[in-house]
């Protein structure tokens, strides 16, 4: 019999997992289905593109997974029994679909719930926009965490008049793209950006300069140590008493895990991440496997991994790779997950680039400028060439980093 392989979430993780699995693995003893409720790759990096009315390139699953034999389940998933190893779908969109001659089994369940079994299960729901319990941010404030929110934005936006406010709440890397992005694209807005700490506190001084010499050109206004405490529809409050004029509230504060991991019998964290070892497998249930950020990650000196595509695409390959080795006899992957840089997009013009240690701490060494975006749009055209082609090693990517860092480092001393 086939053993039966689910994947949950079609992200750059779970994508990545299914295709690395669907080439490793032989048809013949495996079957993997890939449970999405859209049928399109959703680029999230670009999130903030996709919100100041840019078009991205279509990417349908059923063309990225043609002849892979790869199954992919239009469906929302609406429980795991990690007990009996089930999952609980229910149709997406309410219409089969069948793509005759792709290759690739692209199919719908009907209306009502239906359960599938599993032999081993890929866990890669990701995580969404966080609310943080902060009052009307959920009533008034827009999301860019996925595809529905950033098209619910760009509408938004494109109604707005020369003058009204924008706010973007966050100051990760996050917020500080979603405020660059709309500050460029609309400069007859009146942007700013509400922190709870430092703008760029985690850079380099270096990479703090860049950061708010690329404000000041926008013209955008910093609230620093700003905590909001309240969103209306027309403002924000901070923790201080401090009102924020804006027409519109963009929420970029964190991102909570998607909640189902912490209704099953899964080991977890307070914030419902899955607890795995090394390999990606969960530590209590070693038929289920993690990625991304539905994972508790340990990272170099024992601290977890950031919820990020930098983190998760590297878990996607260790867990695909184990579950082969695990299939077919070998030697397990035993690569350290670490950082090299953090890419910043600050606009179409300008980028940066901030090298960190292997547990994500800033160094000196910087890039910035127009190099700096080439380099950021090079990463983000990467990681979506990666989910197609999703066969590069850890070792092998390993060593392409290592070459881009030295490429980097040489341009941008040529350049100071």
């Amino acid at each position: 019999m086939q053993h039966r392989i689910i994947v949950l979430g079609a992200g750059y993780t779970g994508a990545i997992a299914a295709g690395r699995l669907a080439k490793r693995l032989r048809r013949e003893d495996v079957a993997i289905t890939l449970v999405n409720a859209e049928p399109d790759f959703v680029e999230r990096v670009r999130m903030h593109q996709l919100a100041t009315g840019q078009d991205l390139k279509p990417r349908p699953f059923s063309e990225m997974f043609a002849g892979t034999g790869v199954e992919l389940r239009l469906a929302k998933v609406t429980g795991v029994d990690v007990d009996r190893k089930t999952v609980t779908i229910i149709d997406a969109n309410g219409a089969g679909l069948t793509a005759p001659g792709s290759g690739a089994g692209l199919t719908a369940p009907g209306s009502g719930a239906e359960e599938l079994a599993y032999d081993t299960l890929v866990y890669a729901l990701g995580s969404g926009w966080n609310a943080q319990g902060v009052p009307g941010t959920a009533e008034h404030a827009y999301e860019i965490a996925g595809r529905a929110g950033a098209l619910r934005l760009r509408e938004r936006l494109a109604s707005l008049d020369a003058g009204q406010t924008v706010v973007v709440v966050g100051g990760g890397l996050t917020g500080v793209e979603a405020a660059t992005e709309i500050a460029e694209a609309r400069p007859d807005l009146d942007v700013a950006l509400a922190a709870s700490g430092g703008l760029g506190d985690w850079l380099s001084p270096k990479g703090r300069e860049h950061l708010w010499k690329v404000f000041g050109k926008l013209g955008i206004t910093v609230h620093e140590h700003a905590a909001v405490a309240g969103v209306e529809a027309d403002r924000v409050a901070t923790a201080d008493g401090t009102v924020i004029p804006a027409a519109v509230t963009v929420w970029t504060a964190g991102f909570a895990v998607h909640p189902i991991a912490k209704a099953t019998a899964l080991e977890v964290t307070g914030n419902g991440q899955i607890v795995v070892d090394g390999t990606m497998r969960s530590l209590s249930h070693p038929d289920v496997y993690a990625v991304g950020d539905a994972a508790m990650v340990m990272g170099p000196g024992d601290k977890p991994l950031r919820m990020s595509c930098a983190s998760g695409i590297p878990t996607a390959w260790q867990a695909a790779d184990a579950i082969a080795t695990r299939l077919t006899g070998g030697k397990l992957p035993n690569v350290p997950l670490r950082y090299f840089n953090q890419c910043i997009s600050l606009g179409r013009k300008e980028g940066l680039i901030q090298y960190v240690t292997a547990d994500d701490r800033a160094v000196q060494a910087v890039l910035t400028g127009r190099l700096a975006a080439v380099y950021k749009e090079l990463v983000c055209k990467g990681a979506a060439w990666g989910v197609a082609n999703p066969t590069l090693g850890l070792p092998a990517r390993r060593r392409r980093l290592t070459r881009e860092r030295a490429a980097t480092g040489s341009a941008a001393k040529a350049l100071a």
